[in-house]
């Protein structure tokens, strides 16, 4: 039986009881499906930091960087600085582990869930391929006359090639496995931050050689039109690091809501990170009234990334079901109780056994 080295970091506020909840799924799709979870809990977070003043010390990093992949709930708290607890985890491990691909799957599952009119289920499929260690997030920022009138603020954004092209060349190998449109957008602001004509070039570089691939462009803000008035022309596209921050919220509203968006922080054959894309919610924080749809699709996500493909469509379709037949009526605070979802998903996943 295979076994898979798991780090979980629930995180603060909702976090715990979203993962919690994720893991009950994912425990029971491996029982199900034939493989093993061994799971290292770290305790991570506003809470450990306020008791201990240690964010993410380097022995337990060392640790993390063994694994086949970690599984984060959610972090931050109003009463620590802006950017501490965030900096120290996720930004971390994104850049020190160079999880150079954001992925995020904007795919509606129950058409009462798009705010959008006249949009179906075959109207938002698309996937988003945010660059993720670069461009505005590099962290090349700094203030002269700090505090002062003349206060001067300034923040460097940073492509390389290698940067740019091996995010542009996952896209093209996502969307010819995907097979559905077989069209990656670009999507950027070369008219306007010149130095975006490094992903223009290497956009249409890498697309010569992928000639059964049609390609798009689109400026960010008219993708962000598009994407409310058709978002059924999106299959692919692949973006710089803070324009995909934006637009992969916008795409979670069109798919229902940050209650059912998940992602994946990506190195590929390394160690990733999968999340819910949704905050820590101090105020929701233990009251079981959080929707942990989000944290059971990155969970999902997480087995698809280890090679367990069959047991994470299982549980994709087993939300699917329960969203279409309307036992979970949807995905906001306080709709169902946390612990219920969890419970309904693996209730259904439980089904599919005699499938196997």
């Amino acid at each position: 039986m295979t076994e898979y080295d798991i780090a979980i970091v629930a995180g603060d506020g909702i976090g715990p009881e979203v993962t919690k909840e994720a893991m009950k799924v994912v425990d029971l799709a491996a029982e199900v499906f034939g493989f093993s979870l061994k799971k290292t809990v770290y305790p991570f977070g506003s809470e450990h930091y306020l008791a201990t003043k240690e964010i993410f010390p380097d022995a337990a990093f060392s640790e993390v960087q063994q694994m086949n992949a970690i599984y984060l709930g959610a972090i931050g708290d109003p009463r620590l600085p802006v950017g501490l607890i965030e900096f120290g985890i996720i930004a971390k491990m994104r850049f020190e582990l160079d999880l150079y691909i954001n992925l995020r799957p904007i795919k509606l599952y129950a058409t009462e869930l798009c705010p959008l009119k006249g949009k179906g289920l075959d109207d938002v499929d698309m996937v988003i391929i945010r660059e993720n260690t670069e461009g505005a997030y590099a962290g090349m920022h700094g203030f002269v006359h700090k505090n002062s009138i003349d206060e001067v603020a300034t923040q460097t954004m940073v492509y390389t090639r290698r940067g740019v092209e091996r995010a542009v060349r996952y896209a093209f190998d996502l969307c010819r496995a995907r097979d559905k449109a077989r069209t990656v957008t670009l999507i950027d602001k070369a008219n306007a931050i010149r130095a975006h004509d490094i992903w223009t070039r290497t956009f249409s570089e890498v697309a010569a050689e992928y000639p059964d691939i049609k390609t798009e462009h689109a400026y960010i803000d008219a993708a962000c039109m598009w994407m409310v008035k058709n978002p059924e022309w999106f299959d692919v596209a692949v973006t710089p690091n803070l324009f995909g921050d934006i637009i992969t919220d916008l795409g979670a509203m069109v798919q229902g809501g940050m209650g059912i968006a998940a992602s994946g922080n990506i190195h590929p054959g390394k160690v990733s990170l999968f999340e819910p894309i949704h905050g820590s919610a101090p105020k929701h924080a233990g009251k079981n009234v959080a929707s942990p749809v989000a944290g059971i699709l990155a969970g999902s996500m997480m087995l698809d990334y280890l090679g367990e493909k069959t047991a994470a469509a299982a549980i994709e379709s087993a939300v699917v079901d329960l969203l279409q037949s309307g036992r979970i009526k949807g995905v906001g605070t306080g709709v169902h109780p946390t612990s219920e979802v969890g419970d309904l998903v693996a209730a259904e996943l439980r089904t599919m056994e005699t499938r196997v």
